[in-house]
């Protein structure tokens, strides 16, 4: 065993630094409970910079005549393709108004018209002008930057450069800390009976992807081998439009935001033919899933690498003034879209699952709580809708730090020198990274089949070794393959075609077998993932 050579202590500790995270801690702090958030990079390195979009949410006096909260619910639905959660759904669209307000009064500015009021915009799947933007298609900065600068006002502590090794439990299973390792992977523990896991999405399991380096899968592993489950794995929504810049290009690529297609734009290939006519009733502002698919199916069709999204009827001030984020990263790309179609192509985007949690972020760990992407409470099903993420990060991210200041009033703290120290020196499974994802985006990415997904499992079992997760890379290798193996395994289990998971093997959808969500967690005896039979939608207890 190697012992932590130093210790804080807190009443609730934060991994992660997005809009999930900082909501929660910022909550927390008012709350009066000693809060101390932890990231493996700086206060901005998450996903949350990156949303161009918006935020989804209908505002009271002030959202396009007709539409409801109600509508709202059922776009999600729609795009969900029967996995949603009834309550969740109507919970966060509920809650949502009352969220983006506070958001508002932290700071966070939005867009305005010319008469002063909201700008609303729509995107993919909406049958509503709903989602509030700030600095044309950086709402996400936008976002971020008022939470952190709340976050600094109130004097929240940030623990940078720390990476989350494991939780910490009691011989009971209640959370009683979290163990890191700093930037010199010297190892701490931080005391604390209630852990908030709000580290992103898992994007990097695939070549190419709209995620920031980071979105490695960290918090996913770490609630897996605290004892969570976790639920829809098996659907990442890919994004349809992710700047293309030649077949070599990898990594995190340039998002070019739905909203150009909520604004006119249209998607073409590269004979000139629409892509979407015919394919569904809202064309081009589909949901991203049926996108993503269509132009995946066009691509293979013409034996081209990209598709076009033709927006030139904007012109260039409007394009500029409307975009200036996608403006600029196409400039830089050597791309007028002012005056030329975008090339792009379908890119890893969101995870539509994640660790098993309610509403209020609660999972079946006593004391571990999860919000943000890295959680499945329900809203999204088999595929995201639009704007709909920086909407559930708000209100989980609050619900949640109010569940735990709940819980620790009702119960006594585990105590901290029960919990054993994690021995870093125990290998565990470290694919190559490289291999892993061009794996992982050949075999499970759009378009999967039982014998593809058998040797993508192959060989990342193939390519992996033994290794002491002693360091921030080694920890994120390891989560990665972990994570790989548990969406591949949940991938082979659902049989069927459904939302973002989509098998050629069995391309219909099955309600009667597979109208229910599966669920992965790891086997005591072996500690490899495990997937159970479709449960019914609802979260955890």
């Amino acid at each position: 065993m190697t012992d932590p050579r130093w210790a804080a202590r807190a009443d609730l500790v934060v991994v992660g630094t997005g809009v999930a995270g900082l909501t929660a801690a910022l909550t927390a702090a008012e709350l009066g409970l000693r809060v101390l958030v932890v990231t493996k990079g700086g206060p901005g390195d998450g996903n949350t910079r990156h949303a161009q979009g918006g935020v989804a949410v209908v505002l009271p006096a002030a959202h396009e005549p007709g539409d409801t909260v109600g509508r709202h619910a059922r776009d999600t639905h729609v795009a969900g393709a029967g996995l949603c959660e009834q309550d969740a759904v109507e919970r966060i669209v509920t809650y949502g108004p009352d969220a983006v307000e506070r958001l508002r009064r932290t700071g966070a500015r939005f867009d305005t018209g010319d008469d002063g009021a909201l700008a609303r915009t729509r995107e993919g799947g909406h049958s509503a002008f709903r989602i509030l933007r700030a600095g044309g298609d950086a709402t996400g900065a936008e976002v971020e930057r008022a939470l952190l600068a709340a976050a600094r006002d109130r004097r929240v502590a940030v623990l940078t450069g720390h990476t989350a090794l494991d939780v910490l439990r009691t011989p009971g299973g209640a959370v009683a800390g979290l163990a890191v390792l700093d930037s010199a992977a010297v190892p701490g523990l931080i005391s604390a009976p209630a852990v908030l896991l709000a580290t992103g999405g898992l994007g990097q399991l695939y070549r190419a992807t709209s995620n920031a380096e980071g979105a490695t899968g960290d918090g996913l592993a770490l609630a897996l081998r605290a004892g969570a489950s976790l639920a829809d794995l098996e659907f990442v929504q890919f994004h349809p439009t992710v700047l293309f810049t030649g077949p070599g290009a990898h990594g995190r690529r340039p998002l070019v935001t739905e909203a150009v297609r909520g604004e006119g734009g249209v998607l073409v290939d590269t004979r000139g033919e629409r892509v979407m006519a015919g394919v569904h009733p809202l064309a081009d502002l589909a949901p991203r899933d049926v996108v993503a698919a269509a132009i995946t199916r066009r691509m293979a069709e013409t034996g081209s690498d990209h598709v076009l999204l033709d927006a030139t009827h904007l012109g260039p001030e409007a394009f500029r003034r409307r975009f200036p984020t996608v403006h600029a990263m196409c400039a830089a790309a050597g791309v007028d879209p002012s005056r030329e179609p975008i090339p792009v192509a379908p890119a890893a985007h969101f995870a539509c699952g994640g660790v098993v949690a309610t509403v209020d972020g609660r999972t079946e760990v006593p004391g571990l709580y999860a919000a943000g992407e890295v959680a499945r409470t329900g809203l999204h099903g088999a595929n995201r809708l639009a704007s709909n993420s920086l909407l559930e990060g708000l209100v989980v991210g609050e619900r949640a730090a109010r569940a735990a200041a709940a819980d620790l009033r009702d119960r006594a703290p585990a105590d901290p020198d029960a919990a054993g120290w994690p021995d870093r020196t125990a290998p565990a499974a470290v694919a190559d990274r490289a291999v892993l994802q061009r794996t992982m985006t050949r075999h499970a990415g759009i378009g999967r089949t039982a014998a593809g997904l058998a040797e993508a499992a192959g060989t990342v079992a193939a390519v992996s070794h033994r290794h002491p997760l002693d360091s921030a890379r080694a920890v994120e290798d390891a989560a990665l393959t972990l994570v790989a193996d548990a969406l591949l395994a949940a991938a082979a289990e659902r049989r069927e075609t459904r939302g973002c998971h989509v098998r050629t093997d069995f391309p219909d959808t099955d309600d009667t077998a597979w109208g229910r969500s599966t669920t992965v967690r790891l086997a005591e005896s072996t500690g490899r993932p495990v997937v159970n039979r479709p449960v019914p939608v609802g979260g955890a207890a």
